[in-house]
């Protein structure tokens, strides 16, 4: 599945969970001898809250702790599922609602945002709203974690930027212990956000909803827009809100490409 081109291997393992090492996520993720993915999803049995827990890798083997374009097309599945037009879904940032919006779209709210150096996390104490940081063009970022941390630069022009040589060494500054997303982002003509992501052992990504999330937040911080706005990420455009409680919510399109089977040699790690 894919929101956006933000795109997923979902794997039932309600009823038998898959043994999933490093090289097999690897070897999977691998896009011209495996399956290729952003990030592979497991949806694993879940608390009495939940219907499920979801369990998020990235390409390079890591864990992740949030995934909203994920979390938006795994809803979408269980909706299906269930005849339901909402689903509370169990992740390791947390318990994350979803509902369907009666036009094809999913919506997503991804609780508060945390803000406190300490939270991102940081290595050092910092005023998270302009952290003192400068790689190469990029500087004075918004610090926000969404279950994940992200690090959003504001910029005259988000398409100028090189983010293929800046992203990796942002990713992994001594300032981010466990490294960050990086997103660089400008304002529109007509007042919407263009926003290009790369995303933290992964790479540059098609869409990102997390950070699209944390880039909600900052601009909203900065000054930039309001309580609602636009994102539009190399996949297409979320739609974004702060509602009065702080708690943020993504709306946007998910597909489903295929569905198949993973064959033994590969899930052997053995592309």
């Amino acid at each position: 599945m894919h929101g956006l081109g933000n795109d997923f291997v979902i794997i039932d393992g309600r009823d038998r969970l898959p043994e999933l090492s490093a090289p097999v996520l690897r070897a999977i993720a691998d896009r011209h001898r495996g399956v290729g993915y952003d990030q592979l999803i497991v949806m694993e049995p879940g608390s009495p809250d939940a219907e499920i827990f979801m369990r998020i890798y990235n390409a390079d083997g890591s864990e992740a702790e949030a995934c909203g374009n994920a979390t938006r097309c795994v809803a979408h599945l269980l909706m299906q599922e269930t005849h339901k037009g909402d689903v509370v879904i169990e992740t390791r940032a947390g318990l994350l609602s979803g509902t369907a919006d009666g036009q094809g779209n999913i919506v997503i709210d991804m609780g508060r945002p945390k803000l406190d150096w300490q939270d991102i996390p940081l290595s050092r104490p910092e005023d998270t709203a302009h952290i003192n940081l400068t790689i190469g063009p990029l500087s004075d970022p918004v610090g926000v974690n969404m279950g994940n941390p992200h690090a959003v630069f504001f910029v005259e022009d988000a398409d100028a930027v090189d983010l293929d040589k800046w992203g990796p060494i942002a990713e992994i500054d001594p300032i981010f212990p466990e490294k960050a997303n990086i997103s660089v982002a400008s304002k529109m003509a007509n007042g919407d956000i263009r926003l290009r992501v790369w995303e933290r052992g992964v790479g540059i990504t098609l869409a990102c909803g997390s950070a699209a999330c944390a880039t909600m937040v900052a601009a909203n911080l900065r000054g930039r827009v309001g309580k609602s706005a636009t994102l539009h990420l190399n996949g297409g455009p979320l739609d974004m809100r702060i509602d009065a409680n702080g708690h943020v919510f993504m709306g946007g399109a998910i597909a489903t490409s295929y569905t198949g089977i993973l064959t033994a040699d590969l899930l052997k790690g053995a592309a």
